[in-house]
């Protein structure tokens, strides 16, 4: 094959008449070749692009591979309204890229992330020449785990993704004046370096004043409360029956929209599309086999996948199924295929369906002196108390999430916040035989606060036979219009996993009322986040007796 020819900051016309570039990598000789299309907001020639998509290997598969800036960013024109355009500017791209000199007309999307969900806008849009997407690592509902999750604001997150996109805000803004530009710029990494010792803490949370400082484009979690219509166009979520496409869903079981991108699997599944899914062990953006304080063994890592060659290669063989190969006809895409990577075994596992339908939700009791046990109370149990100071929230530690780098994401030892006096923990006696857990997980609490609002925190811990606890999932519910000091039913989704925990081990749930600064802080006082800037300590109540059981729900996959 001839070398690959590539093609800089190709211009391409939105019906608005705005500009937007695109890098066009092209295989060899005259075509014509599939389109694999991505767009991001991240700088179309960034490393972190091969993450997702190696376009020199796709280009010697035979794809043309085009690389676009997003509205507003780096050599596009426009203005940088995060979400806003992605529809409407995914449509337009997507029928440029198919006319473009060398194509097939054919058009599949790829990326991961922001550029994942570009790609959901796009299909939900319609262009005739997009016929398949592989979005990796991306929501479903950006309240669930993107803005917010469980009514709770995604401050983690937030915070220095705003900020990080802010850096191209200001060099446009200030192309013309060096001093204003070196300023504004200073003060933004300031503020960025700033998070992790004190930065995420400033009130009021719902309206971050990092970002008023700098004049950037508000929070989605602000917009979205203001223009609920903007908010509805950005979901996904309750939209998939529209998108008639098959596609190649990737996710980790620590990624911070693990769960967005199941839901994103089983919705297409339900409206009956073809929908492949791949689950590994991994976070937002380590793909490598060793991820927080495990090693899951080299099987795990991308580049080898349990000896089914590198991810992008299978991702590259499903669009050559989809797609086509340059020139021949397309043919029908296989129905889809599940495999998940199930963590304590280590081991890949083919399946045909998520979630699995063999899995029992089985219920794990909260219990005094700290057990957790499958029988319920059955007589009279003193509530557990703990005191919440908003001031002195439990740290993040570990998890599905994505941070600045003082905070590491997967599975971390849970010692020191197991420690403190505002986290309860409730314990199995080892465990006799392997219990296998795959699938979503809840926490089902009777509780009360003797505030008007409060937030409940649970997370799913395996412990080890040294008596080491490590982060399995986790989950935040707000409790907005609470009756002070009566009990309530309240239900904290943890989201979704798939895990062993090996004869000898132990199962876990810590019950608290935060997990900052992954999430806001919820003060107590029911004022909105948007305004709060007082807090007040609460008094917290967890019960466990015959009329007010709460557990843990786990969903066990029986021995075969």
């Amino acid at each position: 094959m001839t070398e690959i020819q590539i093609e800089f900051d190709v211009p391409a016309q939105m019906r608005d008449g705005t500009v937007l570039r695109a890098d066009v990598y092209r295989p060899g000789g005259t075509g014509p070749w599939p389109v694999l299309l991505s767009r991001l907001p991240y700088g179309k020639q960034t490393p972190m692009m091969t993450v997702v998509l190696d376009p020199p290997a796709a280009a010697r598969r035979g794809f043309m591979v085009v690389l676009q800036d997003t509205r507003g960013r780096f050599a596009s024109e426009g203005e940088w309204e995060p979400w806003t355009y992605e529809g409407s500017d995914g449509y337009d791209t997507v029928r440029w890229a198919a006319a473009l000199p060398g194509s097939n007309g054919s058009v599949g999307m790829v990326g991961g992330s922001y550029f994942g969900n570009t790609q959901w806008m796009a299909a939900l849009s319609k262009p005739p020449e997009l016929k398949a997407i592989a979005p990796m690592i991306t929501w479903s509902d950006p309240d669930d785990g993107l803005w917010t999750r469980g009514g709770a604001i995604e401050l983690g997150i937030t915070a220095p993704w705003s900020l990080m996109q802010g850096a191209d805000t200001l060099m446009r803004r200030h192309r013309t004046d060096v001093g204003g530009l070196v300023n504004s710029i200073t003060g933004l990494v300031q503020d960025l370096d700033g998070l992790a010792s004190g930065g995420y803490g400033e009130l009021p949370a719902g309206r971050f004043p990092a970002f008023a400082r700098h004049d950037l484009p508000e929070l989605g979690y602000e917009r979205s409360r203001r223009d609920p219509e903007w908010a509805r166009s950005c979901r996904v979520a309750g939209r998939h029956g529209e998108v008639d496409l098959p596609t190649f869903q990737v996710g980790g079981w620590y990624d911070i929209f693990s769960q967005g991108t199941l839901d994103n699997f089983t919705a297409m599944r339900r409206a009956g599309r073809s929908a492949t899914l791949v689950m590994g062990p991994w976070t937002h953006t380590n793909w490598q086999h060793v991820v927080g304080d495990v090693n899951f063994g080299f099987s795990a890592n991308s580049e080898f996948m349990g000896m089914r060659g590198r991810l992008h290669g299978m991702q590259l063989d499903w669009f050559e199924r989809t797609l086509g190969e340059g020139g021949g006809d397309v043919p029908e895409p296989d129905t889809g295929k599940v495999l998940l990577f199930v963590m304590g075994i280590n081991q890949w596992r083919e399946e045909t369906e998520w979630p699995l339908s063999r899995a029992v939700d089985t219920a794990f009791h909260l219990r005094a002196d700290g057990r957790l046990t499958p029988e319920p109370p059955s007589t009279a149990e003193q509530p557990e108390e703990f005191t919440y100071d908003p001031m002195d929230p439990v740290p993040t530690t570990g998890g599905a999430l994505l941070m600045t780098d003082d905070f590491r994401s997967g599975p971390l030892d849970q010692s020191s916040v197991e420690a403190r006096e505002d986290v309860l923990v409730f314990t199995t006696e080892p465990l006799a035989e392997d219990t296998e857990v795959t699938g979503r997980i809840r926490a089902v609490l009777f509780a009360a606060t003797d505030g008007p609002s409060t937030d409940w925190v649970a997370r799913l811990c395996d412990v080890d036979e040294e008596g080491v606890s490590r982060n399995v999932a986790d989950g935040i519910v707000r409790v907005r219009a609470a009756t002070p000091g009566v009990p309530a039913e309240h239900v904290v989704d943890l989201w979704s996993t798939s895990i062993v925990f090996r004869a000898g081990h132990r199962i876990r749930v810590q019950v608290t009322s935060s997990n900052f600064p992954r999430w806001d802080r919820n003060l107590n006082t029911g004022e909105p986040e948007d305004r709060a800037i007082t807090a007040r300590v609460a008094r917290q109540q967890v019960f466990h007796d015959p009329g007010r059981p709460s557990r843990l729900v786990l969903p066990v996959v029986p021995v075969p």
